[in-house]
């Protein structure tokens, strides 16, 4: 039987700290896991439930993007994983009796973790104007307010429209389709937080913004350094794949300011060694890398290949680079000006460590490099992996087998979301294409990136906040001015299967609709549906949910979206129509309004600055298609997105019955470089690290054991030894006394960061123990969403503007 949900938040007097592991997994994770799956699902349940993640007739797990094999376990799950599940097919449910005892004030007061824990929600809800509590509402009331607060902007680009990494393929392109018909583009998501360094710096140098590797790769690369990534918590199964490679002889290099069980060793519960033998060591060296040097350390390889050429030669590839490359001698002459002193103070690494990993490097056959958000959540993340591909670039390492970038995504679809066309400046290929499927004119201009959002939010810009999943408030950058931001929308409107802190700050208006997850069975049109997601590597595969849903009439995230179109352009396919007046008959814009009643319609030729003849910037039209029908049958969604983006022709078929269809990507498949100059780019990238002031520490947020991005499973990180709480700073043991502190001492953490105005903006985090721990001199870390509240809003990456998460000036200030 399962368990009640918790009455209490997180009690972080009840803190308590042991040595930190040096083994991951094994069999304190299964058990860890099962007991989880109990207290959500109970045991019959849990069993159920457990044996159909990831496998090929079962559903896609909710959790990360790590990708299978083609032969599976039957147990295709890890640790956190499960809990994934667990937290997503609960037997805890939230109805309207809940919302009455709980006042918004109420669920505010509570952490993330009590939020999480309360279960499923079960019944759209409304929270009115100036009420205290949300109160029930039909599905059609509310998808019809929805609708209205749309139909009634000025301007669409005053509407933003967030999505999450769980979204499926089939949900995150109907949803962009209906953003792009409300003549909009805003569509930031939660890539722009985590990898949109890595598409940026990967396009510009590569011309694809994702991975060049596959699964066999990674089993098969003779050389893996995994950077800023920590795949014993994040990426579990990861563990596996890197076993496999070392039992066919790789090396790992694990590189990370804090040192991770995962890399250490993995014992594999699923092996006779991992249970009984020891398991098997992961990384045969660990570089304790100062936060902010992983630039000067693939910098630092770089400068001494090309020495040990000079000298000696046989180590570059020279057929590869002047097939495939360019901009070759400008980075071999900025790599011989840089300084090896310089490169010594980023990296807080000794030259000889620096030149023997670089020996390492020189003497593989094929080197793979894995990264996660310890690289790509700096001000100079794009630079820093620009030269990770510099230096695979440099012995031919892309494009042929064991061998490429492997950015490690987070949520389970992230990727395939941003395939499907969630992107705030898309291509005018796609919208060309996805105009001539849907007999319409999509806009052009760039729409709002997640922290642009937030700014129009804050600024006045925006009314109307849409979130189909995720927890923005919590998993967004400078909490206060966020939530300040949402509470300024006359409608903010959240998708979800869980209770968050999303719901607890909303704007003037706010609505629930709870939507099916993952593990649900969806059944549509008399029959069940399916959905499609995308991996890491660019493998994509169908997911089948087969639990009942928490309710009868929940809807999936499909269905909310072809409601809202047809509520929105109308269900009588038409076409758009020439511009009339500004407004339609009942004051709304006309570009609505006409889809409403029906008229013909035609395209508007917009002037020269892209404004139509009322002056405003969105196009006098609506996609045409069938809402109802694509609601009913979600095959007829493949098929458009088969005709709209390249890759997925007989998108059907490919992913019947277990299949995976593997997208095309020119740098794997025949090193074929989509570029300003049709090939891989060498750059030149200055060398930046952050500077850390006297008195001062560098912080980085990161998660706890017990969490996967914003949902709080538990109380504990057992492979960092911290127990019962989550409100801890990790402080290198020297900093603590330098700065006149003790181990356990309870202090705020208060940020400092030089905005534009060259003033010193400081926010603070209150009540957090100081925990001695091992990690570079001043660097520190703790968790987020809890020191999200310290990251500036405008402290982000160059060119990605992905928020500097890991790189936060902080002082330690005592307790009043």
């Amino acid at each position: 039987m399962a368990t009640k949900a918790p009455r209490t938040d997180i009690d972080e007097a009840k803190v308590h700290v042991t040595g930190r592991k040096k083994v991951a997994v094994g069999v304190p994770a299964v058990m860890h896991a099962l007991q989880i799956s109990y207290d959500q699902m109970g045991l019959k349940r849990s069993v159920e439930t457990l044996l159909r993640v990831n496998q090929k007739e079962g559903f896609d797990c909710p959790g990360c993007a790590w990708p299978e094999e083609d032969k599976r376990h039957i147990a295709e799950f890890c640790e956190n994983g499960a809990k994934a599940v667990a937290e997503e097919a609960t037997l805890r449910r939230i109805g309207p009796e809940f919302f009455a005892e709980h006042s918004v004030q109420d669920l505010a007061g509570h952490d993330d973790w009590w939020l999480g824990q309360q279960g499923r929600l079960t019944h759209p809800m409304v929270l009115d104007e100036g009420a205290t509590h949300y109160r029930p509402i039909s599905w059609d009331d509310a998808l019809r307010e929805i609708a209205d607060a749309l139909r009634g902007l000025d301007d669409p680009n005053e509407a933003i429209f967030y999505t999450s990494g769980r979204t499926s393929n089939e949900a995150a392109f109907l949803y962009q389709v209906l953003v792009r018909g409300l003549g909009t583009n805003n569509l930031p998501d939660c890539s722009n937080m985590c990898h949109e360094s890595s598409g940026s710096a990967l396009t510009e140098t590569l011309g694809i913004g994702k991975g060049t590797v596959t699964i066999e790769d990674v089993h098969d690369a003779d050389l893996l350094i995994v950077a800023g990534q920590n795949p014993g918590t994040n990426h579990p199964r990861m563990l596996s794949a890197l076993e496999k490679a070392k039992n066919k002889g790789a090396t790992i290099i694990a590189v990370n300011p804090l040192p991770e069980a995962g890399l250490v060793r993995f014992e594999n519960p699923q092996t006779v060694k991992g249970v009984i033998l020891g398991g098997t060591k992961i990384a045969d060296e660990f570089l304790q890398i100062r936060l902010g040097g992983d630039q000067a350390l693939f910098q630092a390889i770089g400068k001494h290949l090309l020495e040990v050429e000079e000298a000696e030669g046989g180590v570059i590839d020279h057929e590869f680079v002047a097939a495939h490359t360019s901009g070759f001698e400008a980075y071999r002459q900025a790599m011989n000006d840089v300084a090896w002193g310089d490169l010594v103070a980023a990296t807080g690494l000794a030259e000889k460590t620096l030149r023997r990993v670089a020996e390492t490097v020189r003497g593989s056959t094929s080197t793979i490099v894995c990264w996660a958000m310890g690289l790509t959540q700096h001000k100079h993340s794009v630079p820093t992996l620009r030269d990770v591909v510099n230096m695979l670039l440099l012995q031919g390492n892309m494009g042929r087998p064991g061998a490429g970038v492997c950015p490690v995504r987070g949520h389970s679809n992230v990727q395939g979301d941003r395939t499907m066309g969630i992107y705030e400046k898309p291509s005018d290929a796609f919208l060309d294409a996805l105009d001539a499927e849907f007999a319409f004119a999509a806009p052009r201009d760039h729409g709002f990136d997640t922290v642009e959002a937030i700014r129009a939010m804050r600024d006045g810009r925006a009314r109307v906040f849409m979130a189909m999943g995720g927890n923005f408030v919590s998993a967004t950058p400078d909490t206060h001015v966020t939530e300040a931001a949402l509470g300024n929308m006359d409608l903010t409107v959240q998708v979800s299967t869980k209770l968050n802190r999303s719901h607890a700050v909303t704007g003037r208006r706010a609505i629930i609709l709870p939507t099916l997850g993952r593990t649900d069975r969806d059944r549509r049109g008399g029959r069940e549906q399916k959905v499609t997601v995308e991996d890491s590597m660019g493998a994509v595969h169908a997911s089948r949910g087969r639990l009942a849903p928490p309710a009868d009439d929940l809807l999936s995230e499909v269905a909310i979206v072809a409601r809202l179109c047809a509520a929105l352009f109308g269900t009588d396919a038409a076409r758009p129509a020439e511009a009339g007046s500004a407004s339609g008959p009942d004051g709304g814009p006309d570009w609505l309004d006409q889809a409403e009643r029906g008229q013909e319609h035609r395209p508007v030729q917009d002037d020269p600055d892209g404004a139509d003849p009322a002056g405003r910037r969105h196009p006098l039209n609506v996609p045409h298609a069938d809402w109802t029908a694509l609601e009913s049958d979600y095959a007829l969604i493949r098929t458009h997105i088969s005709n709209v983006i390249p890759g997925f022709d007989d998108f059907e078929t490919r992913v019947d019955k277990g299949r995976t269809m593997m997208l095309p990507n020119g740098p794997r498949d025949g090193r074929t470089f989509a570029t300003a100059d049709g090939k891989a780019r060498f750059t030149v990238n200055e060398l930046e690290y952050p500077f850390i002031p006297p008195g001062r520490l560098l912080l980085q947020t990161l998660r706890s054991h017990d969490q996967y991005n914003t949902t709080i499973y538990g109380k504990d990180d057992r492979y960092r030894g911290i127990h019962g709480g989550r409100r801890v700073v990790l402080v290198n043991a020297e900093d603590i006394q330098e700065l006149g502190f003790v181990p356990d001492e309870i202090v705020d953490l208060v940020s400092e960061w030089r905005g534009p105005d060259d003033v010193v903006q400081e926010r603070r985090a209150e009540e957090f123990r100081i925990v001695a721990y091992s990690t570079p001199r001043g660097n520190a870390a703790a968790y987020y969403p809890e020191t999200n509240v310290l990251v500036p809003l405008d402290s982000v990456a160059d060119v990605s503007g992905t928020p500097t998460s890991k790189s936060v000036i902080i002082r330690l200030e005592r307790r009043a």
